[in-house]
């Protein structure tokens, strides 16, 4: 199963790519929504391939654990994170184009499959509600890119 979307941001790749790779900012939000995390390799805020996390929180009423890899990073274009949790293995993928010096598309995609019986009959139920779920995942995308652009506007003093 797989989720996408794409975004043009106004604002140069760099800046796009420094707050996709923005991990201790991802941390304090993923922290501040309950989750406990624990990044296993690499030093704060390094981007690097083989940068981990073990990532855990309760959704829907249980326990779930969640490991994170950077398996592919290519400053400033691409950034893959492989994801394992409990019957499931994803691949999270961000791919930025650059259309001129102040504007960049942002494609983002997830890709889920299930290696389980339970992960198969998670997968078949977000099947049925795909349609609100692209939606979803498209708005955080959207809002994502927005808050990209809102913090490289020039402030007026």
């Amino acid at each position: 199963m797989k989720f996408s979307a794409r975004e043009d941001i106004n604002a140069p790749i760099d800046v796009v790519f420094a707050q996709v790779t923005d991990f201790d900012g991802f941390e304090r939000q993923m922290i501040r929504r309950g989750a406990e995390v624990r990044r296993t390799t690499a030093e704060s805020g390094a981007a690097a391939v083989g940068t981990s996390w073990d990532i855990s929180f309760t959704f829907r009423g249980r326990a779930r654990r969640v490991q994170a890899t950077v398996a592919r990073l290519e400053k400033p274009n691409l950034l893959d994170i492989a994801i394992v949790a409990n019957g499931l293995n994803g691949q999270s993928r961000v791919e930025l184009l650059p259309l001129s010096q102040r504007k960049t598309r942002m494609s983002m995609s997830i890709e889920l499959s299930a290696t389980s019986l339970s992960a198969r009959l998670l997968l078949q139920s977000l099947k049925l509600a795909k349609a609100n779920l692209t939606n979803r995942f498209k708005k955080r995308v959207a809002d994502f890119a927005e808050t990209i652009e809102s913090r490289d506007k020039p402030t007026l003093s």
